[in-house]
């Protein structure tokens, strides 16, 4: 329905209901009661107008039907409370005020209509107004949903980048601690070979590997870093001492990759740490599997003692983007039993140097090597 026949219908129905009233008790009741019926759009423009052409009305005893309109969009549009509640008790002196000059009515049953009166003039107007506070709290409340989804969205673009620039480190140290050994074996060769076709071989390949590693850095934008790794052992000492109730079961011997190594150490730390945070004394199985494909799972049951009072970080996004790096993937699950479950599947890998295999955390004692 269009705002014309809307309005159309509002304004006919109003001066219907005027014309169909048959007690008018002034001479002029019914022409000020129509002329406010029929001039009830100006409401839509100047609210406080339409009003005021109904309180002649009101006070000739016909003029409630359009009044009860003008005011419900009062309360639409009018902000000030002191503004609405001065229309509302002006329309009821104007339904009062007649009735007192021209009957001698006793005092309970004044109150009474000066009561009804004002209720019947306060209601609409108080519906208009809740109206309105709704639509501005759903409006408020969808701006902050949206903001939340923002914010969210932020955080975990933000974790993505860090984890991405601490694994830009990580590839930063191990070629470039290859570059640089290549680098100084090459300028040591260059110094004690006799053969100059040989000499300047090994000046070229140091020359290399100098500008590969500069490219690299430049690439990254990162300075050399130096950061260890404890083993998955060491680990779960550590989360026994700090009161982690904690069993480490692991298979497999396949050669890992220094990616995948590191990204088997991250998702047991980094569920070692929710553990912690999220469900103090919960029972936990880290169980790792080094065959092909890698697994390793984080399995806690429920908490014993009550969480503290912090919200979730993006510590899961770091650790999925971490983890599809590697050419893995991650799965995250809450359990019947009201615990949690961190899964990742790597694949298996080794580089070969020198014909020798070189291996990054072959087992959970040499990730300290990374």
């Amino acid at each position: 329905m269009n705002r014309f026949v809307r309005e159309l219908l509002t304004v006919g129905i109003t001066t219907g209901v005027v014309l169909l009233t048959q007690d008018r008790p002034f001479p002029w009741s019914l022409g000020t009661a129509v002329g406010a019926s029929l001039l009830l759009s100006v409401r839509l423009r100047w609210p406080w107008l339409a009003s005021l052409l109904c309180v002649p009305a009101v006070a000739g005893g016909l003029g409630w039907a359009p009044a009860l309109v003008a005011q419900y969009r009062l309360g639409r549009k009018e902000k000030s409370i002191p503004v609405q509640v001065f229309w509302v008790v002006l329309l009821t002196v104007a339904a009062i005020a007649p009735v007192m000059l021209t009957e001698d009515i006793p005092l309970g049953p004044l109150l009474l209509a000066t009561a009804f009166a004002f209720g019947l003039a306060a209601a609409p107007t108080a519906l208009g107004a809740l109206v309105t506070t709704r639509k501005e709290l759903t409006e408020s409340l969808y701006e902050t949903r949206r903001a939340r989804a923002a914010e969210l969205e932020a955080q975990e673009t933000s974790a993505r980048a860090a984890e991405r620039a601490r694994i830009a480190r990580e590839i930063h140290d191990a070629v470039g601690h290859h570059a640089t050994l290549i680098a100084v074996e090459s300028a040591a060769l260059a110094a004690t070979a006799s053969d100059p076709a040989v000499r300047d071989t090994a000046l070229r390949l140091r020359a290399l590997a100098k500008e590969s590693l500069s490219e690299m850095r430049a690439a990254l934008g990162l300075l050399n870093s130096d950061t260890s790794y404890p083993s998955l052992q060491e680990l779960v000492d550590r989360a026994r001492v700090a009161g982690v109730s904690v069993t480490l079961s692991e298979t497999g011997d396949a050669a890992l990759t220094p990616a995948v190594s590191r990204a088997l150490f991250r998702v047991v730390q980094e569920s070692l740490t929710n553990v912690a945070k999220h469900a103090p004394g919960a029972t936990v199985t880290v169980t790792v599997d080094r065959s092909s494909p890698v697994r390793v799972s984080v399995v806690n049951g429920p908490g014993d003692l009550p969480a503290p009072g912090e919200g979730g970080g993006a510590g899961l996004h770091g650790l999925s983007e971490r983890v599809r790096l590697a050419g893995g993937t991650l799965t995250t699950s809450y359990r019947a039993d009201g615990g949690f479950s961190v899964t990742a599947v790597l694949p298996p890998g080794k580089s070969k140097v020198d014909g020798q295999d070189s291996t990054f955390g072959g087992g959970a004692r040499d990730t300290a090597n990374a």
